[in-house]
């Protein structure tokens, strides 16, 4: 098994902070060493600073992103803080503004789609009681791994537990093959989600800008940045956001102590 040194430890960490704003805090190291090993052994090197090497070259584009893939943490469930979805529902009820109309949703990293394909069916649900006249959901990660899986939409029957049985019959199709215990997102929810990569810290933002959003998600992302990149990335989140729109972060996450034009509820 091939060992990450102190040095080479701290060359990463550097590198993975300057490209994608994720602070890989020193317990992370035996994280990055696993992680990393598989792509060491795909590309048949033999030492880290080999790949290091690798990643600085004219090849570095195409292993980028099969580094950020790997060293990415794609931890996402249906229904997650479901407190979220049933504030989404109530607010469209509750606000003319948003009632009635096509509402834009960013699910700003959307890791394997459970969150943007939650999110479709409590809006789909909010169509069929007329509540709601259309929506666009926008869904966007670091990862092409993790925008594959979305794209598939193919679930384990595991991964749908929270999911309330009513939504399963009406969302979900099941396998041809029963011994296969997956599901997959119906086309009609499907085709409501509109997949792109993008580096919440790098990317451009503009196309966004340019049609701002009535919601968005970007939760249990924010723990992964330093307090700096954290307040950078808020920031361009709120010039997407329409005016009286609604950003959620996850439950553990704060902006305690940034100037922004948010008001938190």
């Amino acid at each position: 098994m091939i060992k990450l040194s102190n040095k080479e430890f701290d060359l990463f960490r550097d590198y993975v902070y300057q490209e994608c704003g994720i602070n890989l805090t020193p317990v992370k190291r035996n994280l990055l060493e696993g992680r990393l090993q598989k792509r060491l052994l795909n590309l048949n090197l033999k030492s880290f600073s080999e790949y290091y090497t690798l990643l600085n070259s004219k090849k570095k584009d195409s292993e980028l992103i099969n580094m950020i893939d790997a060293v990415s943490t794609n931890k996402t469930d249906f229904f997650r803080e479901n407190t979220h979805f049933e504030f989404l529902k109530s607010a469209i009820q509750a606000n003319n503004s948003l009632r009635n109309k096509t509402l834009n949703i960013w699910s700003a990293a959307c890791s394997t789609g459970e969150e943007p394909y939650t999110t479709a069916m409590v809006l789909q649900e909010a169509i069929d009681q007329s509540i709601l006249k259309d929506y666009n959901i926008t869904a966007t990660d670091i990862s092409t791994k993790a925008l594959k899986h979305c794209a598939n939409a193919v679930y384990s029957i595991e991964r749908i537990a929270d999911i309330p049985q009513h939504l399963r019959k009406k969302y979900l199709l099941k396998s041809n093959d029963a011994s296969k215990n997956i599901v997959r997102i119906n086309a009609l929810l499907r085709n409501k989600v509109h997949l792109h990569r993008l580096n919440l810290m790098t990317g451009d933002y503009t196309w966004l800008v340019n049609e701002p959003q009535d919601f968005i998600f970007c939760r249990n992302v924010l723990i992964y940045f330093d307090k700096s990149t954290q307040k950078a990335v808020v920031q361009r989140l709120v010039n997407c956001l329409k005016p009286q729109g609604y950003l959620f972060i996850g439950h553990s996450e704060s902006l305690f102590g940034m100037d922004l034009k948010l008001k938190q509820i």
